[in-house]
């Protein structure tokens, strides 16, 4: 089997067992799925979508961001960690967002990534969930699996990005990743992987090795 007939098989069965997937985070306009995104950083979506229930009705728009005080915000999402960092990043982006874009969050990754505090895994989910475009997010469940599997041999988050690329049809992109994701949480395990009910189990190197 080759590794793209690998990868679509995984794909396919995956699909069967997460018919439904969408991004964990809640949010209601881009810009929210923006800066809930740069909050997951080093935080789980759970903590991320307590803080951000009273956060987004504090701050209801790009204007209230742009115009937060500082020590105030880094109180505001002091649970999700790195809280001082993540609140200047969110302050400058939604200055420029308004300054640069009209108010309007990018739709292409060379813009996205002019945005303070946002990387490439955070454009790609923008793209993906935001604007319906092809978009592989590498997070931690997607770096583990798509090596495990033998996807990829890369530890670079954004090599991990061009290799799936080469694999995974572009329609299938980031539903595989959120499909990583459950999969990841519910199975494929960090600490304790329970392969013998994973379904992809065939298609997985590290357990054929074994």
């Amino acid at each position: 089997m080759t590794k793209k007939e690998r990868a679509l098989l995984v794909v396919e069965k995956l699909k069967k067992l997460y018919p439904d997937v969408k991004c964990t985070l809640n949010y209601s306009s881009p810009h929210e799925m923006l800066f809930a995104t740069q909050m997951s950083a080093q935080c789980t979506d759970a903590r991320v979508n307590i803080v951000t229930e009273t956060l987004f009705k504090k701050y209801p728009d790009l204007e209230s961001f742009a115009n937060a005080d500082y020590e105030e915000l880094c109180e505001d999402i002091r649970s999700t960690g790195f809280y001082r960092n993540k609140a200047k990043n969110i302050i400058l982006a939604a200055q420029r967002l308004l300054d640069e874009y009209d108010g309007v969050v990018p739709d292409t990754m060379e813009e996205l990534l002019t945005l303070p505090g946002t990387g490439r895994k955070t454009a790609n989910l923008v793209l993906g969930d935001i604007y319906k475009k092809p978009a592989v997010v590498v997070d931690t469940h997607c770096i583990r699996l798509s090596r495990k599997i033998g996807l990829t041999k890369e530890e670079a988050p954004e090599k991990i990005e061009m290799d799936l690329k080469k694999l995974i049809p572009p329609e299938e992109q980031l539903a595989l990743c959120h499909r990583f994701v459950n999969h990841g949480r519910l199975v494929c395990i960090a600490r304790n992987p329970k392969c013998e009910i994973c379904e992809i189990k065939n298609e997985c190197k590290e357990y054929n090795k074994r």
